[in-house]
């Protein structure tokens, strides 16, 4: 749930990336840390588990425009993919104002795609958010394999498997070379911020 700070005139929000492990999470928060560093307000965080991390750091987008005012001030966080850190990724997700989920393309994965986001459902329901409603983009990471002899799902697949009820905005990517990274960035803060107007009646 976004935060207003009244005094300083900003709207705090959170933006998760979601998805199974190794999928690139990690790899799209260090490309924005990088590319957008003048937009990035102190360090990148990186809290520890064994074999995953979790990330976060503050952002501040610009060109989006304000709200009556108020500047937009942006969290941006991963969750750890691995299973075993369930617990960690339902409480990275308190709060969330926006999601980004990070699907894998090569074909070894496509399972754990589908259980990854099964498990966000799950967990954004646990707090009383519908996945359906909530600002959701979706990421089809590691395009750059096809060129590279790895076996790979095409997009079209991917769309099937997760993306044939949600009907959410998708960007096929690259995170290691950046193909993609901003514009799913982006993406998911104009509907967060779309969410925000339309939520608080605040209007353009």
């Amino acid at each position: 749930m976004a935060i207003f700070n009244f005094k300083k005139r900003e709207i705090e929000c959170k933006i998760v990336y979601y998805g199974p492990g190794r999928c690139g999470k990690t790899t799209n928060m260090e490309y924005i840390f990088k590319t957008f560093k003048k937009q990035v307000v102190g360090e990148m965080v990186s809290i520890d588990t064994e074999g995953d991390r979790t990330l976060f750091f503050d952002f501040l987008p610009i060109g989006l425009g304000k709200i009556k005012g108020f500047d937009i001030k942006v969290q941006v966080y991963t969750v750890p993919g691995q299973v075993q850190y369930r617990s960690t990724r339902k409480l990275v997700l308190k709060g969330v104002d926006g999601v980004i989920f990070v699907a894998d393309s090569l074909a070894v994965r496509r399972e754990k795609n589908m259980v990854s986001l099964k498990d966000l459902q799950h967990n954004l329901k646990e707090y009383g958010l519908n996945i359906f409603k909530i600002p959701l983009v979706m990421q089809h990471n590691k395009r750059d394999l096809a060129g590279q002899g790895f076996p790979i799902m095409s997009v079209e697949q991917m769309e099937k498997d997760l993306n044939r009820q949600l009907k959410v905005p998708s960007f096929p990517a690259s995170a290691i070379i950046g193909q993609g990274v901003g514009a799913t960035l982006k993406e998911c803060l104009k509907l967060t911020l779309v969410s925000f107007r339309k939520n608080l009646q605040l209007g353009r």
